[in-house]
């Protein structure tokens, strides 16, 4: 299986299913000399993790991280860090029914067509818990951008039709309520929301929007290694998203080129200064040293309770019913993976743009 693996310089390899003995990740390319601990990913990896609230699959993971390699007391030794979390709590019976049958709105048809065989239980690779290896993975590279002054913060915009209030705005309401939204009252209006579709057995979505803060200009390349154009791999690439727009997006398809344009205003360490910010950071797909801001919208879950109708291997129609521990709304614990993506992302450009201009690599070796 082709394309388990992202980066140039800094690689991420993430292996694993959802109801093997663990998933885990090989992080190839960081640096030797980094400070890091366990507790550093475990941080992450328990913002991701499942039980959390109400509104997550009651499957009880303690999804604990153990490094096997690359880190030599608290410090990276420039060796692949390989890092492991063993699943304790599958219950593989839950998809006995669905063993020759394609649920809908998952993967299932696209494995048995492309692969001709495919691991029922919660969906092998397709799973959300290969997120796991993501958010490893990215809590390294976070650690990595924060030594340089780069920071990388995603929440929660949306929840079916709940927006966050952009006047109520505030990032430490985020980690105060069950959604990562930075506004506790909106937060509370999609509680009632998701509450009552549960009751009816259905799901919801929404939208993660991510600011990444202090990144320097000149990251990426013009043409097919755009710095957007990387971001919208590596975001799109999580299981259930299905939009991905950076800056004003969409809405800049409505607007005048007079409205849309960032007049510039000074120079600073990082970049240009801009009266506005509607390019998201990014202009011919380099950064421009402003805030890098984009959003990531994810489809209701595709695990429901109701009855849906399909078809089984054969072709016959038939109906099915989803058993197992699923969440009704998928985007809080998908909050720090969009984080995790961004901050993987930054690290292998940031890596890859030390080598474009001579006199950066004159500087470094004292030439």
């Amino acid at each position: 299986m082709a394309g388990s693996t992202l980066g140039t310089i800094w690689k991420v390899t993430t292996w694993g299913e959802s109801h093997g003995k663990g998933v885990g990740v090989v992080v190839d390319g960081c640096p030797a000399g980094l400070k890091l601990e366990e507790g550093d990913i475990q941080e992450y990896l328990d913002r991701r993790k499942p039980g959390q609230s109400r509104f997550t699959t009651k499957r009880q993971e303690g999804d604990k991280v153990e490094i096997l390699s690359g880190v030599f007391e608290g410090q990276t030794t420039g060796a692949p860090i390989s890092m492991v979390v063993w699943n304790q709590d599958q219950r593989s019976k839950d998809y006995s029914n669905i063993m020759n049958v394609y649920r809908p709105g998952h993967a299932d048809f696209g494995f048995d067509a492309k692969y001709g065989i495919r691991d029922y239980r919660g969906g092998g690779r397709s799973s959300g818990r290969e997120t796991i290896a993501r958010v490893a993975a990215g809590a390294i590279a976070a650690c990595f951008l924060k030594s340089l002054g780069i920071t990388v913060t995603a929440y929660t915009k949306s929840i079916g039709p709940y927006d966050v209030n952009p006047e109520r705005f505030d990032i430490k309401e985020r980690d105060q309520n069950s959604f990562y939204m930075p506004d506790n009252e909106t937060a509370a209006l999609a509680a009632e929301y998701v509450e009552e579709m549960m009751s009816k057995t259905d799901s919801v979505g929404g939208v993660v929007e991510c600011v990444i803060d202090g990144v320097p200009a000149g990251l990426g390349d013009p043409v097919f290694d755009k710095y957007d154009a990387a971001l919208a791999k590596a975001v799109m690439s999580i299981g259930a998203v299905k939009g991905f727009e950076i800056g004003d997006g969409f809405q800049a398809s409505r607007a005048l080129g007079s409205e849309n344009n960032d007049s510039f205003s000074g120079k600073d360490e990082r970049g240009a200064k801009k009266r506005t910010n509607h390019a998201g950071g990014i202009l011919g797909g380099i950064s421009d040293g402003t805030q890098v801001v984009f959003r990531a919208a994810f489809k209701p879950t595709a695990s429901i309770a109701q009855t849906q109708k399909t078809i089984n291997r054969q072709g016959e129609e038939l109906e099915v019913q989803v058993k197992g521990r699923h969440d009704p709304v998928i985007v809080p614990r998908a909050v720090v993976v969009v984080e995790s993506m961004a901050a993987l992302t930054t690290a292998d450009l940031l890596l890859s743009n030390m080598a474009s201009r001579l006199d950066k690599i004159q500087a470094f070796y004292g030439c």
